[in-house]
């Protein structure tokens, strides 16, 4: 039962620090562990840091091995030396040594923001200069034409390796994909920055009956992770706003016009509703998940 409350809190956590993370987990292990279900423990740590932030797996490894096992309070020691640790690699070193992988921090702007600061603290913002370069560009003429209005990234790329996955995505592996917020509005017709979930993901604009059911489809087929993003929304916020038809299809055609964007992946059903026709627009496939609460787009 003393692991019953660190439990709730883990769960209840969403983008809480990595510091309190560790924390409870740390709580849920009995203190007297044998050493094989401890060294179980940290590689389930490495694992999850790893496949969240890339780096903050071999961060965490680090702190372990730079504290001794007879020190006093080791397991505060190290989580405090891992938060430490992790906070100047991802904001100091990390930043400077990702451009000899080809990718860079996205350049934030008050055109362009990341709809939660976990994207950045988890080094899922990395991308190639010229996609840096065009996501700026996107931002600062979709603003101007809709003032005050800002573009919002969402899940880009780990600054190191390619092939190296983000997942969920299956293909966010390489420095040239994106993921952006669709544009939404509020009960007065009027666009608005509020989106309907906290991760930013999993909220669908799903089809009305007389538009195609892409999701269906897929889940006909067999393909059960199509609509598995509806797990990942961390809750469910501004319940007042709608999709905006018009803020999106303005959005996307400035996407697609630009020349170095060879991709843009949306469900089928906003596809025809949006009218878009430009041959960048594409099927993603039934073994990805479904694009009708975000837009993807990529580099030639």
């Amino acid at each position: 039962m003393h692991s019953f409350k660190p439990c709730l809190r883990l769960v209840s956590a969403g983008y809480s620090t990595l510091y309190e993370v560790l924390q409870i987990l740390y709580e849920i292990a009995p203190i007297n562990l044998n050493r094989p279900i401890k060294i179980f423990l940290h590689l389930v740590i490495i694992i999850l840091l790893t496949v969240v932030t890339q780096t903050g797996g071999i961060i965490y490894l680090m702190s372990i091995l730079l504290i001794k096992k007879s020190a006093k309070k080791k397991r505060i020691k190290r989580i405090g030396i891992f938060t430490g640790l992790y906070f100047f690699a991802t904001f100091l070193i990390t930043p400077n040594l990702a451009p000899f992988f080809g990718r860079e921090k996205i350049k934030e702007t008050e055109f362009l923001k990341a709809h939660s600061f976990f994207y950045k603290l988890a080094n899922r913002n990395y991308i190639r200069p010229e996609l840096n370069k065009t996501i700026g560009e996107i931002a600062y003429q979709f603003e101007k034409k809709n003032s005050g209005i800002k573009m919002i990234y969402l899940d880009a790329n780990f600054p190191f390796i390619d092939k190296f996955p983000l997942l969920p995505h299956l293909s966010h592996n390489d420095g040239k994909k994106i993921d952006i917020s669709l544009i939404y509005e509020n009960s007065n017709g009027q666009l608005t920055n509020k989106k309907p979930s906290v991760s930013g993901y999993g909220v669908f604009e799903k089809p009305t009956d007389k538009e195609y059911d892409q999701n269906a489809v897929c889940k006909n087929r067999g393909n059960w992770q199509y609509d598995f993003p509806k797990y990942l929304t961390l809750g469910t916020i501004n319940k007042d706003i709608e999709f905006s038809k018009k803020g999106t299809r303005e959005l996307a055609k400035m996407v697609l016009k630009q020349n170095k964007i060879g991709k843009l992946f949306i469900e089928p059903h906003l596809k025809n509703r949006l009218n878009l026709t430009n041959k960048k627009v594409r099927y993603h496939g039934c073994q990805a998940v479904r694009h009708d609460d975000h837009i993807h787009f990529q580099l030639r």
